[in-house]
């Protein structure tokens, strides 16, 4: 799909099997809290949608300077695609990019319609060490289409497995000009902070995501070179031995009822207006792609506020 969306705004959500849940939840969030539906697109972007990253499975490609192996199962495995709005919009309009575990709080055509001041790019800073090594949450971005014409994704995909570019530096906006790229308020991006002021709430502790509380983790812990180095050595250990998830143990319950409460909300109102069926919802329960007492929790948790 080269040929643009056909519109000048348009929210993509990332997406693959593990998270598809999550991503029409994040859907029908945006529809629900925006009074300007009639002015933007939704498209989910799903892994399996985009040859090129079904194309290097098994292969090594580079991240954080060590050599990784690419598979499709992994909980995100569909980070490339953030970076593909621009060409699917045939580099023309705006875009807004999210996870498919960030949910809506406020209307996004407050996000879409503002003011970037000549940036390309407007997101928020990562939190904790890798912000401060300088690194950008790619999880939410708005994009000004026309000043991303340099993003090739297939290209650059491809570059990571001749070890050409770096996984991090690339999700981390450290090949883009610092000048090009603004910030918006870190409440467009609330990292598992949830107050009046959250305008989406990001679930980004993977092992505490609400809806996958009790599953086996299917997940890789990032290598890193930076840690204490025998935490390094052991992790690749474990996994030369066990496989990617051996003992890595399986999802907690959320530390804050009240995110719980916000999924939990919006899914049974996906399942109220048919959004999700019953049986959708069975079936990836069976798959381990969400937590087995989904019905004991939807039936515990509260109406969310109209």
């Amino acid at each position: 799909d080269k040929e643009g969306t056909g519109v000048e705004h348009c929210v993509f959500i990332q997406a693959n099997d593990k998270q598809y849940v999550g991503a029409l939840v994040a859907e029908y969030a945006l529809r629900r809290n925006s009074a300007h539906n009639d002015k933007f697109d939704i498209r989910i972007m799903n892994y399996d949608d985009f040859p090129f990253l079904r194309a290097r499975e098994g292969e090594k490609y580079l991240r954080d300077g060590g050599k990784r192996e690419w598979v499709r199962d992994d909980l995100q495995s569909f980070t490339p695609t953030r970076f593909l709005p621009p060409e699917l919009m045939a580099y023309q309009g705006r875009a807004v990019v999210i996870d498919p575990d960030v949910f809506a709080r406020a209307d996004i055509w407050e996000l879409l319609a503002r003011d970037m001041m000549g940036k390309a790019i407007l997101c928020r800073p990562k939190s904790g060490s890798k912000g401060k090594r300088g690194c950008l949450a790619t999880s939410v971005m708005l994009l000004d289409n026309a000043k991303l014409r340099h993003w090739k994704v297939e290209e650059q995909f491809n570059d990571m497995f001749s070890f050409k570019r770096d996984y991090m530096n690339w999700v981390c906006l450290k090949y883009e000009d610092p000048d090009t790229i603004g910030f918006f308020e870190p409440e467009w991006n609330d990292f598992d902070h949830l107050t009046e002021k959250t305008r989406m709430l990001h679930t980004t502790k993977r092992k505490h995501q609400p809806w996958k509380t009790g599953l086996p983790v299917d997940y890789r812990a990032a290598d890193t070179f930076r840690l204490f180095p025998p935490r390094h050595w052991i992790r690749r250990a474990r996994r030369a031995l066990f496989g990617d998830y051996g003992f890595a143990g399986s999802y907690k319950q959320h530390p804050d009822m009240n995110q719980e409460h916000f999924f939990f909300g919006l899914l049974q109102e996906c399942l109220d207006k048919g959004v999700i069926s019953e049986i959708m919802l069975r079936e990836e329960m069976a798959k381990n792609h969400i937590r087995h007492d989904a019905f004991e929790v939807l039936q515990r948790t509260p109406p969310l506020a109209a």
